[in-house]
This record gives C-alpha cells, structure tokens and sequence, in this order.
C-alpha cells in the first residue's frame, strides 16, 4: 500500500494512516491563538483607514468645540467598544481551552462536550463576523449623535463622510475577518477536534456554502472598492480636491479583495484540484489515496463520499484478489461479473485433469508436512503455466486439478493454449527436479488428460453455497482420458475433438481406442510428448 503523500498548498492526498497516531504540527497545538490573531490585521487595516479618512476628510470641517467632541468620543468608544469586543473574541477560546487542551494529550472528552465543542468550532467565523461587524457598524449612530450634541451648527458633509468612512472600514475589516478566522479554524483546530469524527456533520454547524460564500467574495471583492468610491466621489468638491485619496481608497480595497479571493481560492479551489488528482490515482488503480482534507462545508460531504467510495474500491480489490487465489481470477471475475440468478451457460471449453502419480505410496512413507510442502511446489508451478497460457485452475482434487480453458474469452485457440500448458507442467518437473528431492520426493510424475467439447459453466449448487465451475460429458471424459495415462505409458493424453483443433507442430501419437466408464464405444486418445 502507498504510503508517500503528494501536498498541494499544504493539504494532502495521502495513503490512509490513523490521524490520532501523528504527531501535533506547532499550529495544531496553538491553534487558538491563531485563530485569534488571525482577523487583528485586517481590522488593524480598516482602523488605520478609518482614522486617515477622519483626518483627511472629516476634520477639516470640524469646529473646536466639534473637533474636541469627536477627540474624546472616539477615545471614549474605543476605550469602552474595543475591550468589549476582544472580550468577545476571546469568551468562545477560552471556553475550548481546556477541552483543546485534553485533545492534544490525546485524552478522552466526555461526548456531550465534544460535541458542543465541535459545533463552536464550526461556528467561530460567524460569531467572530458578528463581532467585528456589530463593532463597526455601532460607530454610525454613536458618532454623528455625539456631534450634534454640540451647541454648534455641523457641517452637512460630516455625517455622510462619517457614514462614508466606517462603511467602507467595516468592508474591508468584516469580509476578512470572516475568511481568516474560516481559514485558520480549518488549518489549525479541525484537526484537533474532529479526530475522529466529520465536521461536516456537527449538529448545530452553520457552515459557509459554496453560494453564500461566492456572494461574500463578490461584497469583498467587487461591491467593497465600488461603493467606496461612490460614496468618497458623492460629494461635489470631493471630485477636485479628494481624487487621489479616492484613488488610494480604491487601490486599498483591491488589494483586500485580492486577498479575499486569495482565501477564497485556497476554500474552494484546493479540494477540487485534491479531488480531481485523487480521482485520477483510481482511475489508475491506485485505490490507497485518500483525500486527508476536513470541511465543514459543502465539500465534507462530497470528500467523505469519496474517500467512502474508494475504501468500498479498495475492499472490493482485496476481496476479488482473496477471492481470486481461492477460485482463480479468471473465476472470480466471471463471478462478479455474472448476475445472481444465472446458473450456468453452455461454452466450448477445454477441460484439463492433472494428477500425482503414485500418491498413495508416497504418502504413507512421509510426514503430512512433507507432502504438503511437494505438493506446494507442484501446484505453484503447474497454476503459473496454466494461467500463462490462458487457463483457469478451477479446483484442486487433493493431489491433482481441474483447469479450464476458453472461460469467458473469445480464445479460439484455447485447445491448443490447454495442450501447450500441459507440455509445459511436463517440462517445470524437470526444472524443479533439485527442489522437489530437497523436499522429499525426486521422482514426482504426473498425468495429465484433456478433452474438448460443450459444458455448462457458471454458478453451480444451492441458493446458500454454490461453486463456479463446469460440468458436463466433456469434463467427465477428460477426468477419464487423464485415468488412462496410468496404463498407456504416456503423461499427456488428449482425445479426438481436442487433436483436430491442434496446430501441425504438436507432435501426437495415436494410440489403440480406449474404453470408457459412460461411453459406449471405445474413445480414440492420443499421446503428446513435451515441447
């Protein structure tokens, strides 16, 4: 199985390994410091915006008694607003502390808990959006009515550049927020938390859609820099003495988009791109991938689905190839290949009986052992021919078996491919002729009779345990052709029907017809002599 893992942007396509048994990274084991500083830049951006904007645009047309209200308001607000705020950030951390804590020893949370948990940590990007959200938009009625409660007249342009001024901050600073606390949460905490278990199926979690998260990127990224300009270039004289900064005002938010798409990207571009190479790996068999991604999104579902499928791939594979070494793999395809109900089907084949010589004798001067590790030996050669020339061992007989040839292919020449797999088995005794006299048995003979003709193969027996195989006369006549090679002197017998379908370069020799049990007149054999 594989074990190399192929990363993009840091995410994996992995061979399947238990996450609980890696080891914590640095940002697994202080992920939710990390998710708490992940959204400070750009609230530190939108603030710094704010306060330029205030003294490009508003100040100037403040009076004393209006400029030393909206000194002290802003001191005052952010004294009060932003200590409430980071104290919001922070309640939700410090409540998954201790449980974050317990997960990273890799000790046990009481299940009710976990679980709450998990659905916090699903949740972070929305309550931290709410937060900066509510932060920045409280600004719009808590600043113009502290400056209309100065006894002097204000200047009509102060409120819609004060409205101005923190909507475009709050576009900049929210959107943000939102993708780096989603992006960090990911990174950092869901490997922690959901060890064992999908976010994608957390009770209670509202993650981000693929919908909703495209119309976020759109205010981010499109509706943000238009309606900022708009509303800095609403104002006649803004169009003359404010285009540069209005231009300044634009590029910032381009950039903010640009990294809005940028998270954006790695959310939803990454897992397609991990999907589409972990789809390619099974299309070429490679069924150890798996795609080691946790999303709590649309894409939870759609991964866990897949990398479902490929294990159910992968088991199938395991279970054809187990299957196969019991029944051989050319049976088992056919098998899974066939429907339920189907019995059997008549086919021209070619059927083969192999047999030990002299077992018997040889079985009571020998331990179980010792025949065992012969017979091994034996049969490992003898299925390697018989598959190399196309057949199917279709049961072992004790110290013999039965293959067959032309099951389920269009091998018209499956007699001959039959006699020349014998004409091998004949040949590998003698190559394995050291190996067998280390185990035992020097002299090891076989027979070996093959016989051409209808049969009915398939699924054969009751409803509960059936057997893939052939029956018929041609299957009973070659069990009785290969009985005669123990009394005609020769290993390899084949009868009339096979000989005629044999290419001119197999020498064959005709031997006096042959009685048979079943037959009522005597069958004609002939002796093939290794290759």
């Amino acid at each position: 199985m594989a074990t190399a893992a192929d990363s993009i942007d840091g995410l994996e396509v992995v061979a399947q390994s238990p996450a609980n048994r890696r080891q914590w990274t640095f940002l697994e084991r202080h992920g939710l410091l990390l998710v708490l500083l992940s959204p400070v830049l750009a609230n530190v951006i939108g603030s710094a915006f704010n306060i330029a904007y205030n003294s490009k645009q508003i100040e100037p047309l403040l009076k004393p008694a209006q400029q030393e209200r909206f000194e002290a308001c802003w001191q005052v607000f952010n004294l009060i607003v932003y200590p409430i705020a980071i104290a919001c950030f922070v309640v939700p951390l410090i409540w998954l502390r201790p449980i974050h804590r317990q997960l990273i020893r890799r000790e046990e949370v009481d299940p009710s808990t976990l679980k709450k948990a998990q659905r916090y940590v699903v949740n972070l990007p929305w309550w931290f959006l709410t937060v900066a959200a509510v932060g920045w938009l409280t600004c719009i009625p808590v600043f113009p009515a502290a400056l209309h409660a100065v006894p002097e007249a204000l200047d009509a342009d102060v409120i819609p550049h004060l409205v101005t001024s923190f909507i475009i901050a709050a576009f900049i600073a929210v959107p943000q927020s939102f993708f780096a606390v989603e992006l960090a949460s990911q990174k950092t905490l869901f490997p922690v938390f959901f060890r064992r278990s999908n976010p994608a199926l957390v009770p209670g979690g509202y993650p981000l859609n693929l919908k909703a998260r495209g119309l976020l990127l759109w205010l981010s990224a499109v509706v943000s820099p238009i309606v900022s300009l708009v509303l800095l270039l609403i104002s006649p004289e803004a169009v003359d003495s404010n285009r540069g900064f209005a231009y300044a005002v634009g590029a910032v938010n381009v950039v903010f988009g640009f990294l809005s798409f940028w998270m954006y990207s790695k959310q939803v571009e990454v897992p397609v791109r991990l999907l589409r190479r972990a789809a390619m790996r099974v299309a070429e068999e490679d069924f150890s991938v798996r795609v080691n991604v946790l999303r709590a999104d649309d894409f939870g579902p759609l991964i866990e689905r897949f990398n479902l499928m490929v294990e159910g791939l992968r088991e199938r594979e395991q279970l054809q190839e187990t299957f196969g070494r019991h029944v051989g793999r050319e049976a088992a395809e056919q098998i899974l290949k066939q429907d339920q109900d189907l019995v059997g089907s008549e086919q021209e084949v070619t059927v083969m009986f192999v047999d030990v010589r002299n077992f018997t004798e040889h079985s009571s001067r020998h331990t179980p052992e010792e025949i065992v590790a012969v017979l091994n030996i034996f049969f490992r050669e003898a299925v390697d021919r018989v598959e190399a020339h196309g057949g199917m061992v279709n049961k072992f007989l004790g110290d013999g078996f039965m293959a067959l040839f032309g099951i389920g292919t269009a091998d018209e020449n499956h007699c001959q491919h039959a006699v020349e797999a014998g004409q091998a088995m004949l040949c590998c005794l003698e190559e394995t002729a050291s190996e067998l006299e280390q185990a035992g048995w020097p002299d090891l003979k076989i027979g070996i009779g093959i016989n051409t003709g209808p049969a009915i193969v398939g699924s054969i027996g009751s409803p509960k345990r059936q057997e893939y195989t052939a029956i018929g006369d041609t299957v009973n006549v070659a069990s009785r052709v290969e009985s005669l090679t123990k009394t005609l002197g020769h290993h390899l017998l084949v009868t009339e029907a096979t000989r005629r379908k044999l290419d001119d370069g197999v020498t064959v020799t005709a031997l006096p017809p042959q009685p048979v049990k079943g037959k009522g007149e005597p069958l004609k054999v002939f002796g093939v002599k290794p290759s």
